[in-house]
């Protein structure tokens, strides 16, 4: 069987940046060599592209530093070039068959770079440009969530540019909507970066002044005692989700150090649900990922309150995390399907996909 070249997209222009290099290298080690030709393709904070076909092996952080300059075709073409500009070797050309984006928040799970590889012609794995746009905005995604009559909590988005001119009404409409305690997080980022839980009126303009280092919008979101379950949905037009799993997070509620850095935060898998409550939440979780246009993967988080059992939507995920400790790759193992295996099957998605795309018109002749 021909082997299949992929790019492996990390790094990139956000303060997610840290996060995807963890997730790429357990990636890396999981993309089978029988079967893939890898590049390894690093995108600096400052947004270049850089790969070297000889530091396969070698850490990302060297890639990012001294690798060679990473080249788009600017005309799609059907073998799906990139061109590496080797310093040594010259203009070093290969062709990709697809490419893995494990690029977490702005400029690469946003449809930023969905985008720009649909442009060159090249399949990636996930969401498109609008599934990824929705998924990563919390206000929009909200707001479409609420008007397809999912469950979620009470919101309300503000900008930036608003808080220094109208705080006291904007706070009064805080406490009237949401109350506290509440979570203040900027609109379009991930992996609870800028993530503050607000007890009171004093702390809620610094955790608005930390959300709005990161975005210029922000949500505000009704905080309630809550189980965080969380469940992984695999497939493109008909698909699957996982069994849920439930987080205790090692910190007050799972923020960046809890996910990351301190691996004392618990994972219960399956989560200790009744046979309904699962399958509320894997037929949530379709829905979330239907309603909001996405593709390939999406790990999608509710909140079940400790006292109703009520079920709540959070969010969705378009590019979950893939390091050793993250939920959505156990999630798929605990249903079933293999580290490898489960990258073997979003590649396929992508190429699907992309050949369904390639099959409609794109030009039209009246009768």
């Amino acid at each position: 069987m021909k082997k299949l070249t992929v790019a492996l997209l990390f790094g990139g222009k956000s303060g997610e940046h840290e996060v995807s290099l963890r997730s790429a290298t357990s990636v890396l080690k999981a993309l089978d060599r029988r079967k893939y030709n890898v590049i390894p393709i690093g995108i600096t904070k400052d947004g270049q592209w850089r790969s070297d076909p000889r530091l396969l092996e070698a850490e990302f952080p060297a890639i990012l530093q001294s690798g060679s300059s990473v080249l788009l075709p600017a005309e799609p073409r059907q073998n799906h070039s990139i061109e590496v500009q080797s310093r040594d070797r010259g203009l070093v050309k290969a062709n990709v068959d697809v490419v893995v984006p494990v690029l977490h928040g702005t400029f690469g799970e946003d449809g930023t770079i969905q985008g720009l590889l649909d442009m060159a012609n090249i399949p990636y794995v996930g969401a498109g440009v609008l599934g990824s746009a929705v998924g990563m905005d919390k206000d929009v995604m909200k707001r479409l969530l609420q008007q397809a009559g999912l469950p979620i909590v009470e919101f309300i988005t503000l900008l930036d540019k608003h808080w220094a001119g109208q705080r006291d009404s904007l706070t009064s409409k805080i406490e009237s909507q949401c109350g506290y305690p509440c979570f203040v997080k900027p609109a379009n980022l991930g992996s609870s970066v800028g993530i503050s839980k607000v007890r009171n009126r004093e702390e809620l303009g610094s955790a608005i002044e930390l959300a709005a280092q990161f975005d210029r919008k922000i949500v505000v979101e009704e905080g309630i005692d809550a189980r965080e379950v969380e469940c992984s949905v695999l497939g493109n037009d008909e698909p699957q989700a996982s069994v849920p799993g439930e987080i205790i997070p090692s910190h007050e509620f799972y923020d960046y150090e809890a996910k990351y850095l301190d691996e004392s935060s618990q994972l219960i898998i399956p989560a200790r649900l009744s046979e309904e409550q699962t399958k509320t939440i894997q037929e949530l979780a379709i829905k979330t990922f239907l309603v909001t246009e996405c593709s390939g993967m999406a790990r999608v988080d509710f909140f079940v309150e400790r006292k109703t059992g009520r079920i709540l939507v959070n969010e969705i995920n378009t590019i979950p995390g893939f390091t050793s400790i993250s939920m959505y790759p156990k999630l798929w193992e605990a249903s079933g399907i293999s580290y490898s295996e489960l990258i073997d099957r979003l590649i396929q998605l992508a190429i699907e996909r992309h050949q369904s795309r390639q099959s409609k018109k794109t030009s039209y002749s009246p009768e």
